[in-house]
């Protein structure tokens, strides 16, 4: 199958990196290397790029787009492990961060790959595929109570608990394997009235397994004051989201890192001791254009939050 994804607000997210010939960056989501090759271009053979990607598939397809490039180095990581990357090359500092979260177009219409809710395969829905625990492995052994809290929270589905007791009312008698038996399941768990306006059922629900299995949140969560703390003065962090928990993540992370201090307000002094990191150079999202919204479905939910280094 082909690795088809065109890559969301790239020129924006090109134009915001401030790429400098002779400097370092690391692509945290390589992807189908879209925005990687644009960095490239700008960086015209000299300084580095580093490319990250946790799904073998991903990675190889990549090293053979950027085959014509030098100046690139390629790791089969989780981001959240990028430090690995660096300590192997020798790199303390480097001058810009991009991550794209979420799920690539490929990894949605490969069926094979159990993401998508449009395609009747085994539930996997690993970027990983070396991960201990699948969608399949959560819907067969998790607790009522602990897949209500999953739907619910990573899906904001407001059905989640009749959803989870279907689901363990239908493992009881067998064991949920395909993705269109858990359709199924949601859709009879959700009241037909419900099912008329809005997004495909189960299109929460399938969120909130591939958040789980993945621990998109918890690794993004762990990863950006690590990545702000790699950066030089001067380099600087783009993440692209593609929903509101990961962009109020982003957000209150980047709050947190432009204070100058945390101390309570009835403070006399400072003593924590916290110095500001970072600016914030987009207030407010960064969202798609109309062309774009037009061109390409995934940009419709897509945010891209830009913050600089300082001198700390």
């Amino acid at each position: 199958m082909e690795f088809a994804h065109k890559s969301v607000l790239l020129d924006e997210t090109i134009e915001g990196l401030n790429i400098r010939e002779g400097k370092i960056y690391l692509d945290g989501t390589l992807g189908g290397a879209g925005h990687s090759r644009e960095i490239l271009k700008k960086l015209k053979g000299t300084g580095l790029l580093i490319g990250i990607d946790q799904d073998i598939e991903a990675l190889e397809v990549a090293k053979e787009r950027l085959s014509n490039y030098k100046n690139v180095e390629f790791f089969n990581l989780n981001y959240i492990n990028f430090e690995k990357a660096l300590d192997e090359l020798g790199i303390d500092k480097i001058d810009g961060v991009l991550l794209d979260i979420g799920v690539s177009s490929y990894q949605f219409d490969n069926p094979e790959r159990g993401f998508s809710y449009r395609f009747d395969a085994p539930l996997d829905m690993r970027m990983d595929q070396e991960l201990e625990i699948s969608a399949r492995d959560i819907v067969n052994t998790y607790s009522e109570s602990e897949i209500t809290r999953i739907i619910k929270e990573y899906g904001e589905e407001k059905w989640a608990a009749r959803i989870a007791k279907f689901i363990v009312d239908e493992r009881k008698t067998k064991n949920i394997e395909t993705t269109f038996e858990l359709v199924e399941i949601i859709k009879n768990a959700i009241p037909a009235s419900a099912r008329r306006n809005g997004p495909h059922p189960a299109k929460r629900t399938f969120q909130a397994l591939r958040i789980e299995v993945n621990r998109e949140l918890d690794v993004l969560e762990d990863s950006i004051e690590r990545f702000v703390h790699r950066l030089n003065p001067g380099g600087r962090i783009a993440i692209i989201t593609f929903h509101s928990l990961e962009d109020r993540i982003v957000k209150n992370a980047f709050k947190y890192l432009e204070k100058d201090c945390i101390c309570p307000p009835s403070s006399p002094i400072c003593t924590c001791d916290k110095k500001k990191e970072i600016k914030i150079l987009t207030r407010k999202p960064i969202t798609a254009s109309e062309e774009e919204l037009k061109e390409n479905k995934r940009s419709h939910s897509a945010k891209l939050r830009i913050a600089e280094k300082l001198e700390v």
